[in-house]
């Protein structure tokens, strides 16, 4: 059977309209030609179409430069142009909902032909999830088609569910109003120990503003995942205390929990050019991985600076396609170094940025960089958070107070919106939960959880560069400095 194939039919359709509409746009009709050039070169751009059947399983097709090749035909589900979700157990298409999805379009387009059920439960308020029945439902065929493809939920995620809603139902999403004024009037008081010490004592007032930056950044992050009315009205504690945008950090922060030591999706996984957690391809090797077991402190250092630009950098983006709060988003960043600016000398507050980079690195970073990477998508979300995901055992009441909730890192994967005064009293509870269906509860102490981290750093930086690393799972760090990755 002799294939037409869409280019062409592409250039038959656009020379007659480039003659009927002269100022008319490419027409995006399917071939990657058609997607950028201009409707009057396209028709002379495209060769003569073969006269010959194309060969059993194959089709004809356009490249780049309009000329015909032979491409695979595609089956069933490559050539699905729905975008199908699985919430529940149910299919919904979201095809045409995915614009207007209040997080963005992509969070969406992940999760095509996927189940999101554990994700969209981690981020949507009990209204939002009451709201998956009024969905799309996908077409039948294409469920049909996709329920011999995808895999089934897993007793694991079976038991997660049953899990959560149990605990909603205890209460466990009630924030202790108590708890929240505790943690605010310590920020409030360190904000003013600084402000007062700012010219008589600048040493002590940078290592104040410091842990104002860090805690205020505990506190927002609580916050930005929370779902309750409270969490609503304190959304912008973040950019007023510490100038970090509440969107850029969902945007950034939900992909990492969606996608936890996912490799080339997890931003949170450090991947050059200062910091390596994996030996890396030829082509995005650094001189400075030899030495980052040394330096390590300095591209963490750099941290809070970098979130503060990339805030400023969303936020206007924000703006220009009118994402909600985005104009509330600025004038709290606006007010954040209104404020600073005022009270604190430029040689207090520029060093406390880099401090406070500095321990919230520190902090964040051992607790998943020495455990599993994922090189594909896992389908298991929940087991995939126990392999990835390594909590810390505190010694002290200031560490407790200075790792801000992120001693527990499992529970708070498992449940972010939960707010963080409960993950001590969960802890046992996912102890239990992991027992029960095979899963290994991961916690180290405090220090031993450091040292693991640095030396990942250093055999890192000791390993020599993999061709098409990363190329698999790496579940050890003998794995992730292997020389002979592709064959392990």
């Amino acid at each position: 059977m002799f294939f037409f194939p869409r280019c062409q039919l592409g250039v038959v359709a656009v020379s007659f309209l480039a003659t009927a509409i002269p100022t008319t746009r490419a027409f995006q009709i399917g071939s990657p030609l058609t997607k950028r050039a201009h409707p009057f070169a396209l028709a002379s751009a495209v060769a003569t179409p073969p006269s010959t059947a194309a060969p059993d399983g194959m089709v004809y097709d356009c490249d780049e430069n309009g000329n015909f090749i032979t491409v695979p035909l595609c089956n069933d589900e490559e050539c699905r142009a729905s975008l199908d979700v699985r919430i529940h157990g149910n299919w919904y298409d979201l095809s045409g909902w995915r614009k207007a999805h209040p997080s963005g379009s992509h969070w969406i387009d992940m999760y095509d032909g996927r189940d999101a059920t554990e994700v969209m439960d981690a981020f949507h308020t009990k209204r939002g999830r009451e709201m998956y029945s009024r969905l799309p439902k996908s077409d039948p065929k294409t469920v049909s088609m996709l329920s011999t493809t995808v895999p089934s939920d897993t007793d694991v995620q079976m038991a997660f569910r049953d899990l959560r809603a149990e605990l909603e139902s205890d209460g466990w999403w009630d924030r202790d109003l108590f708890v929240e004024a505790k943690l605010l009037a310590i920020l409030g008081s360190l904000a003013v120990g600084a402000v007062l010490t700012a010219h008589d004592a600048p040493a002590l007032s940078i290592m104040l503003t410091s842990l104002t930056f860090t805690n205020a950044g505990w506190i927002g992050h609580d916050y930005i995942h929370g779902v309750d009315k409270f969490c609503e009205k304190m959304r912008m504690l973040s950019p007023t205390v510490c100038g970090i945008s509440p969107t850029w950090w969902s945007d950034k922060h939900n992909k990492h929990h969606a996608h936890t030591n996912q490799m080339g999706v997890d931003d949170d996984i450090a991947a050059g050019p200062l910091l390596y957690t994996y030996a890396p391809d030829p082509s995005r090797d650094s001189p400075f991985r030899r030495f980052q077991h040394y330096t390590f402190f300095l591209p963490f250092s750099l941290l809070f600076a970098l979130w503060r630009v990339r805030s400023f950098q969303t936020v206007i983006q924000s703006i220009e396609e009118k994402r909600p709060q985005a104009k509330e988003e600025l004038y709290s960043l606006l007010t954040h170094y209104f404020v600073v600016l005022t009270f604190l000398p430029t040689h207090v507050w520029v060093p406390a940025v880099f401090i406070s980079g500095l321990m919230s690195a520190i902090i964040v970073t051992p607790t998943h960089q020495s455990d599993f990477f994922f090189n594909e998508k896992q389908e298991d979300w929940v087991s995939a958070q126990f392999t990835s995901t390594r909590n810390a055992v505190l010694t002290n009441p200031f560490s407790t107070w200075l790792w801000g909730g992120m001693q527990y890192q499992l529970e708070h994967h498992l449940f972010p919106s939960m707010p963080r005064a409960k993950y001590p009293e969960l802890r046992p509870i996912l102890k239990q939960f992991a027992s029960e269906h095979g899963l290994t509860y991961l916690e180290s102490g405090e220090f031993e959880i450091l040292e693991m981290n640095w030396e990942l750093y250093k055999e890192v930086a000791k390993a020599d560069p993999v061709v098409g690393a990363p190329t698999m799972t790496f579940s050890s760090l003998e794995e992730k400095v292997s020389a002979d990755l592709q064959s392990a």
